[in-house]
């Protein structure tokens, strides 16, 4: 099964903006790197037919060898989530770059999910989901789907039961989207450079724990 990533190059101004204030946007960006690596070392460890990055930006320093890169294609979220399955093709696993504290045993349970159940998705606490897997791209999967919703997951479980496909579900996972998530997923998996990063700003004083 191929392991797909679906990620925006850490840039000032650009990544995590929500986690500003109280971060800069330096800082925010610096955050959404540390992010990234720990996500992908943990695809990288984990054993897959491919590893792919889809992007929108262009690769840095953060990209480890061992992966593919295509660039991301869609105006929204639903259409890049589509074509992200639809380019890489056959059954995969995706996941995006808001989930430091992701293991290697995670994205295994989630392939071996996806392969068994046809379709997996794990959702988190604010209502969106960090991961989902699709034995067979199927683009109306995420038609008309809204992201970065309160309902995003509902309507997207919503969705694949409505074509019939049955899916897993997997653990919650809590995504990074505010400075307090940051900080609880620091305490949740002190050990990512994550973590490490987000301990900096604090002993700095740069913002407050």
């Amino acid at each position: 099964m191929n392991l797909i990533v679906i990620a925006k190059a850490p840039r000032a101004g650009v990544s995590k903006t929500r986690l500003c204030p109280p971060c800069t946007p330096a800082q925010a960006a610096a955050l959404a790197e540390a992010a990234l690596r720990d996500t992908l070392h943990a695809v990288l460890a984990t054993p897959a037919d491919r590893r792919v990055v889809v992007l929108d930006g262009t690769p840095g320093p953060w990209l480890p060898d061992g992966f593919e890169v295509l660039p991301q294609r869609g105006d929204g979220l639903d259409e890049r989530l589509a074509a992200a399955f639809a380019d890489v093709g056959g059954p995969a696993f995706l996941v995006g770059m808001d989930t430091p504290q992701l293991t290697p045993p995670d994205l295994e349970h989630g392939m071996d999910a996806t392969a068994r159940h046809g379709a997996a998705i794990g959702g988190a606490p604010d209502g969106g989901y960090w991961a989902i897997g699709l034995r067979d791209p199927d683009p109306r999967v995420f038609a008309g789907v809204p992201m970065s919703a309160a309902d995003t997951g509902a309507r997207q479980r919503a969705q694949l039961s409505a074509l019939g496909l049955p899916y897993a579900e997997l653990p919650a996972l809590r995504d990074v989207d505010h400075f307090d998530d940051a900080v609880a997923v620091a305490h949740e998996a002190p050990d990512t450079r994550f973590a490490a990063a987000v301990r900096s700003l604090v002993a700095a004083g740069a913002v407050a724990s």
